[in-house]
């Protein structure tokens, strides 16, 4: 016994396709973090 609708139960198949902003910004805070990453390994390694 479903209580919700089915176009709620059965995602849309088309999805939102990807802007280059959105890959641009998840490239840069990817990159960030993994710089973040890095020197923290960097400073617990050269202690």
């Amino acid at each position: 016994m479903n209580y919700l609708p089915d176009d709620e139960l059965k995602p849309d198949k088309g999805g939102r396709k990807l802007s280059m902003n959105r890959i641009a910004l998840w490239v840069i805070v990817g990159g960030v973090g993994v710089y973040y990453l890095g020197t923290g390994m960097f400073g617990l390694l050269s202690k």
